[in-house]
């Protein structure tokens, strides 16, 4: 029986819902309503601790101390999907690369709109910093999670 875990925590940018299994952090993603469950019962497996962890660290993260995340990720995508996400992890907490440099970095020059899909599709909002990737002019881009959170959280990052 695979263990997983669950939790949703407050943060300066909205909600997050956590989610791991024994191997590790699944996905992290903003969400607007948050369901009203019961407090079931907790157990103390791995999962559990994957997501303790990362509540800890995202803690950090957000009070300035944090700079990067090393809790284990689960990734499920396609190859070119998985290498965009990787990719995304070089980028330097306070910088921000452009879809051109992320496409570049990943060995398709010219595959733009397919490394902003991929962008997108990351499991692991904030974790995976997709939202330092803006456009080649420098305007701010799209952002999943919205474009004030992508807003806040490249100011964020750079104080």
């Amino acid at each position: 029986m695979i263990s997983q875990a669950e939790r949703y925590i407050r943060s300066p940018v909205g909600t997050l819902h956590l989610r791991a299994n024994i191997d590790g952090i699944q996905s992290v993603n903003f969400v607007k309503i948050v369901p009203k469950v019961g407090h079931g019962y907790h157990t103390h497996n791995q999962a559990n601790l994957w997501i303790e962890r990362l509540e800890q660290q995202l803690n950090e993260y957000f009070d300035g101390d944090l700079k990067t995340f090393d809790v284990p990720l689960v990734t499920v995508g396609t190859e070119f999907q998985k290498e965009v996400w990787a990719a995304l992890r070089e980028i330097p907490f306070g910088g921000t690369w452009s879809y051109r440099q992320l496409a570049e970095r990943v060995g398709r020059p010219r595959g733009y709109q397919a490394v902003g899909q991929a962008n997108s599709r990351n499991p692991h909002a904030i974790v995976v910093p997709c939202h330092r990737v803006v456009q080649a002019n420098g305007s701010i881009g799209g952002y999943a999670g919205g474009v004030e959170r992508k807003k806040w959280l490249l100011k964020h990052e750079s104080s």
